[in-house]
């Protein structure tokens, strides 16, 4: 596939009530990640809910918003990208292995429903490499757009290539993704997720120390 120049969205980046593309109810998905319930109260009197990856025995890896309201304490923020480790304790039989992917690869996607609270997956490809501007995400983060399906709760859940290894985290979808020179729709109704490689140092270091 054509890699696409660096384009910039400008609609909705979080999975706020709304979903984008095709997904359905995954066993694999509970393998994979965990619901991440948060502290905050809805009219049910239940909490909203995100997911997280299992990263050690001590940590996960979640979105930045997720984490800021999990009852699980933070270990680290990401600088710039929306993006965070929590404390949880995981039985891992083996650690994930994570490797960059590039548009045109295959890649799915694994979360929780916030409407069902049952583990979904998706399938899909990368579409193009974006910047994202929001208050999660600022200068120099990149996202991975993709036409994977999204629903709300898939909030820090997983993105894998198809060699099973770990390609990102998923931190929501855009309507609608601009060239930014010519002001017009590229792209309609993608997920978005952050590629492991913008953020591996950063894992390697904060995971290490």
């Amino acid at each position: 596939m054509k890699t696409l120049p660096l384009l910039s969205v400008v609609a909705a980046l979080l999975l706020s009530g709304c979903s984008v593309g095709k997904y359905e109810y995954s066993r694999e998905a509970m393998e994979r990640v965990d619901m991440s319930v948060t502290g905050i109260p809805t009219i049910l009197g239940l909490g909203t809910m995100g997911t997280s990856i299992p990263l050690t025995p001590e940590y996960s890896l979640t979105a930045a918003h997720v984490a800021k309201f999990a009852v699980q304490r933070v270990k680290a923020y990401h600088p710039y990208c929306d993006l965070a480790i929590i404390y949880h304790k995981n039985d891992l039989k083996t650690l994930p292995a994570f490797r960059a992917g590039k548009p045109g690869d295959a890649v799915k996607m694994f979360g929780y429903s916030f409407y069902s609270a049952m583990p979904v997956e998706s399938s899909g490809v990368n579409l193009a490499r974006t910047g994202i501007r929001n208050e999660w995400n600022k200068s120099p983060c990149i996202a991975m757009a993709s036409n994977a399906g999204v629903v709300q709760g898939m909030s820090g859940g997983a993105v894998y290539n198809s060699d099973n290894t770990v390609a990102g985290v998923i931190i929501g979808y855009s309507r609608e993704i601009k060239n930014r020179r010519r002001d017009q729709p590229v792209l309609k109704d993608v997920s978005l997720y952050i590629p492991y490689s913008d953020f591996s140092k950063w894992l390697a270091r904060e995971t290490t120390s």
